[in-house]
């Protein structure tokens, strides 16, 4: 990106604020659209980080009272023709006075300078840290992003588990370990911007910087390039990846491992890798969110009279308390026995649903106390049925 294009990315707009707003409602917006827009809460969106990207770069630079000013100031000068408006810098007049070239760099230097690439920045301006940045930005690429599934047991998923994943795609080459030159040599200083990365062209009064043709802004050369990446430093082959997934992944959760994707390219980062979970089902145990959940069978005398119940969880048994009177399809709470939160806060709830087991055959001597029961039993469970069906039917 030339420099030209800095002067046309209207920062007020990325937060969604007036060029005149307070700094306390730039910081307000730029809280807001960072978390809405970070790439760990939009896994899914491949956009997400570029729109994360776009709203730091702009407040980077109207958070800091000193670089604000000098950006609105450029877009005045620029909005009234002393700099060609935003595109057509040919035909703004010169700071310097009519007929008198100057670099643009020499404009912009306080505003982006070196510091323009911690703020994310492309490209710096001015200085020779700037030109080596601008080397680096312009050779350096960035790894693809990969993707992958794997499959986990319930117990693996609740608890975290380190998987080894095979992979085939971009891998740093196995022959030059990345160079991009054969064994035995090293790539050479270009000739042409005598490895600066950059070389700049006057057109008229202004001087633009622009990564070097011959070199892609690497600012080296490789004369005798690796026979088996031919130059680039990676090749096609298969990988092994060993991943930690956090506990508490849940079926079809999508896990970003940072810097785990094919590696970059001149030395640029490398991509990052989406991992699927897939989890199996379990026998007894149903995820709800954070929680857990099971129906546990108890006998009539269990729900009528209450008793302690030994119940098995995947860290271990835990003793649940029914209480007396208690009715088949009650849902009784543990708390803290469920999956892991997220961010490791805690855990959810294990929810135990009763299911009172009813015996399919009695002895003798069991008839005979279940129909002394009845008989003195004088409750009607029915009672609410009887009076919506008065009359024939309901009313």
């Amino acid at each position: 990106m030339s420099q030209a294009d800095w002067l046309e990315k209207d920062f007020y707009a990325a937060l969604g604020v007036p060029a005149d707003a307070s700094a306390d409602d730039i910081r307000k917006a730029y809280r807001t659209l960072a978390r809405e827009n970070h790439p760990d809460a939009n896994p899914d969106d491949p956009r997400a980080e570029e729109r994360f990207k776009a709203i730091s770069e702009a407040y980077g630079i109207l958070s800091d009272p000193a670089k604000r000013k000098e950006y609105d100031q450029i877009r005045q000068l620029a909005a009234s023709g002393g700099l060609g408006g935003f595109r057509g810098f040919g035909q703004g007049r010169a700071p310097g006075g009519a007929g008198q070239a100057f670099d643009l760099n020499d404009l912009l230097g306080n505003l982006f300078g070196e510091q323009g690439a911690g703020q994310g920045f492309g490209q710096t301006f001015g200085g020779q840290g700037a030109a080596g940045a601008r080397r680096r930005a312009g050779g350096a690429r960035r790894g693809d992003d990969l993707n992958a599934e794997v499959t986990l047991s319930f117990e693996d998923a609740l608890a975290g588990v380190t998987v080894t994943l095979r992979l085939t795609g971009s891998a740093v080459c196995s022959t030059c370990r990345g160079v991009g030159a054969r064994p035995g040599t090293m790539p050479e200083r270009c000739p042409r911007c005598s490895g600066a990365g950059v070389i700049n062209e006057n057109q008229g009064m202004f001087s633009f910087s622009q990564p070097c043709p011959q070199c892609a802004g690497r600012g080296e050369v490789i004369t005798d390039p690796c026979p088996t990446c031919a130059g680039s430093g990676v090749e096609e082959r298969p990988r092994t990846i060993k991943a930690r997934l956090p506990s508490g992944v849940a079926d079809g959760q999508t896990v970003r491992l940072k810097g785990k994707g094919s590696p970059g390219q001149g030395g640029g980062k490398p991509g990052d890798l989406f991992v699927k979970v897939h989890v199996d089902e379990h026998p007894v145990l149903r995820r709800r969110g954070d929680d857990l959940a099971m129906t546990v069978p108890v006998t009539f005398a269990e729900a009528a009279l209450g008793a302690n119940i030994t119940v098995p969880t995947v860290e271990g048994s835990v003793t649940l308390k029914v209480p007396a009177g208690t009715e088949s399809g009650r849902t009784l709470r543990v708390r803290g026995r469920g999956a892991p939160r997220s961010g490791g806060k805690g855990h959810g709830d294990l929810l135990v649903t009763v299911q009172v087991a009813v015996p399919a055959k009695l002895t003798k001597t069991q008839q005979k106390l279940v129909e002394d029961f009845a008989a003195m039993d004088d409750s009607n469970p029915r009672a609410h049925l009887e009076g919506l069906l008065a009359g024939g039917g309901a009313r």
